[in-house]
């Protein structure tokens, strides 16, 4: 199987987590990050996330799932200790063409959470497609290592200069050398070296 590697925008989107250990806690923390709305079903909750219920950043229903807590859902995360649930979440999902994700079990998922790097707003995401997350995580971390942090704020820039490229109206292919130009590993290491100029 080879899968189809997408950011997709949950802002505003019904996101259901079906349980709320310390593994739902994870997800839902990831589904926040992506201000997706998020609703719960879990008949217990880890501190974190009844914090989050209380502060009403997430809905919290206290009790066991039912196949009609997905109306509405844009995607599924079953994410309990019971295989027995996370099996009845995945084919409720299935028949109501919903997309899930059962946590630990490859063959219940319609797609998998990246082992993502996180530089402001640019994110590197590795998958194995389910076969060795603790392979990801590694090379996650070795990632995370050489990424020098100050891509946040480059990022950040190269998106203004884009914008205002684009509004000059100049021709598209001098436009695209100049926008790669910019985005070169030269022009960040001069920059780098600037802004270390200026703190020294």
């Amino acid at each position: 199987m080879s899968l189809f590697p997408m950011f997709l925008k949950l802002e505003g989107r019904r996101c259901l987590v079906v349980g709320a250990g310390k593994v739902g806690e994870g997800k839902i923390r990831s589904l926040l990050v992506s201000r997706a709305h998020v609703r719960v079903v879990a008949p217990i909750a880890t501190a974190q996330v009844a914090a989050w219920a209380q502060a009403g950043l997430i809905e919290w229903d206290a009790r066991e799932f039912a196949a009609r807590d997905l109306d509405g859902a844009f995607l599924v995360v079953a994410a309990t200790s019971l295989v027995a649930v996370n099996t009845e979440v995945h084919r409720a999902a299935q028949a109501r063409g919903i997309l899930c994700n059962a946590v630990d079990d490859p063959e219940r998922c319609d797609f998998y959470y990246g082992s993502v790097v996180r530089r402001g707003q640019l994110q590197v995401a590795i998958s194995t497609e389910g076969q060795s997350p603790a392979l990801a995580q590694r090379l996650r971390r070795d990632i995370e290592a050489q990424l020098d942090p100050a891509y946040a704020g480059w990022l950040v820039e190269l998106g203004r200069r884009r914008a205002e490229l684009r509004a000059q109206g100049m021709d598209p292919e001098m436009r695209r050398r100049q926008l790669h130009e910019i985005a070169s590993g030269r022009a960040f290491r001069r920059r780098r070296a600037t802004a270390r100029k200026g703190t020294a």
